[in-house]
């Protein structure tokens, strides 16, 4: 389909407005982290390249959190500007509707709506986890690449099998496990089998684990040991357990990309619900945040538009308080969320669904040549039917 000179037009005085706005979020944030981490780094013997690759791996994040912003400055930059040289009016006298106008609008905040999904699907979780660990890295003095879980207990509830571990090197390439006890129980929880290694790894392709330095000890149930064995090498590969799996329980949800959430949620399925809350809400958050972009256009398009005799600078600002408290809100129900007071879903799409309804009515207004009620005037609305409601009562 052949884009048209309006839309053409219309895109143009978007789209440059748009990359302004993301270009100067991203100096602005670059900015602030420098100054806030500069001590760190510099005492942390931080060289050049990694000082590149810390900040080249945040971009993606800056992205994500600078397009709903961008895309409403932007919308309303553009659309008040053509609205102030009687622009809109000349294309409404034209015959072309305010659905027609913002048209192209609609379909970018779409597009844009997927590249957010994009970063947000595993990039930006990841990125997040970078920049934590990179920074905590450089702090303490150690390499980067020598991440690590430190002092932690798993559960296999299926197979009645515990997992304890001084330490767990997730970033090697067969996830290296220093001093750990594994303890077998049966269906009444008994103890009937305990390994003692000194490591252990984990073979991906052939699905091993590989216990290093390790004592194997056959248990009756009053504990009393039948059988010890020693060896240097032990291989297991009936294990269901994976270093993926086994290092879960100490996954932060905000670093987890979207398969990683639904693994996590497969392997424990058989935690309390308060413990679950966290990773099903930022699993439905991953699908959820995109849309911000979309109703940043849903708000932006219709309050960016002014008639004459109408003040623009009204509109503008109630478009841009009320994206900031969609952003206070979106806060709140996560928080909300995660800690079990609501389910993952409403707490992940309250507000955006709220207040893509409330887009769609200004749409509606600007579309049939009604005027949009200020802030001050929904407010004093509200409080009359509160006050009407309670004087009833």
């Amino acid at each position: 389909m052949k884009m048209s000179i309006l839309d053409r037009y219309v895109l143009k005085k978007f789209l440059i407005p748009l990359s302004y706005c993301v270009t100067g979020f991203t100096v602005i944030w670059f900015i602030f982290d420098l100054s806030s981490s500069l001590s760190s780094l510099l005492r942390g013997g931080i060289n050049f390249s990694l000082q590149f690759r810390y900040y080249q791996s945040q971009i993606p994040a800056i992205l994500l959190l600078s397009l709903p912003v961008g895309t409403l400055l932007a919308l309303l930059h553009g659309l008040s500007a053509m609205s102030r040289s009687n622009e809109i009016i000349s294309m409404l006298a034209a015959g072309k509707s305010v659905l027609r106008v913002l048209r192209p609008l609609l379909t970018v905040g779409l597009l844009l709506v997927g590249v957010a999904a994009y970063f947000n699907w595993s990039i930006t979780p990841h990125a997040q986890y970078v920049r934590k660990q990179m920074l905590n890295e450089i702090r303490e003095g150690r390499p980067v690449e020598n991440s690590y879980v430190m002092a932690h207990m798993f559960r296999n509830g299926h197979d009645h099998r515990l997992w304890f571990m001084r330490r767990i090197l997730p970033k090697q390439a067969k996830w290296q496990v220093e001093d750990l006890q594994i303890v077998q129980q049966n269906t009444r929880n008994e103890v009937t089998e305990e390994w003692f290694a000194r490591r252990a790894s984990y073979d991906p392709f052939k699905r091993n684990w590989i216990l290093l330095q390790v004592r194997h000890l056959e248990l009756d149930p009053q504990g009393n040991i039948l059988k010890k064995i020693d060896s240097d090498r032990l291989t297991i590969g009936h294990w269901s357990e994976t270093p993926r799996r086994v290092a879960s329980p100490a996954a932060d949800p905000n670093h987890l990309s979207v398969e990683e959430l639904r693994e996590y949620l497969a392997y424990n399925i058989d935690s309390p619900p308060n413990r679950l809350a966290p990773y099903r809400t930022h699993l439905w958050y991953r699908f959820a945040l995109p849309w911000q972009t979309m109703v940043a256009v849903l708000l932006a398009g219709p309050l960016g538009i002014a008639y004459s005799r109408h003040n623009p600078l009204r509109d503008v600002t109630t478009a841009i308080i009320l994206f900031f408290c969609l952003i206070f809100l979106d806060k709140v129900f996560i928080a909300l969320g995660k800690g079990n007071h609501v389910s993952p879903f409403i707490a992940a799409w309250t507000p955006l669904m709220g207040y893509s309804v409330l887009g769609f009515w200004f749409l509606w207004l600007r579309s049939t040549n009604r005027n949009i009620p200020s802030l001050r005037r929904m407010c004093g609305r509200q409080n009359e039917y509160i006050e009407q409601t309670l004087h009833t009562k």
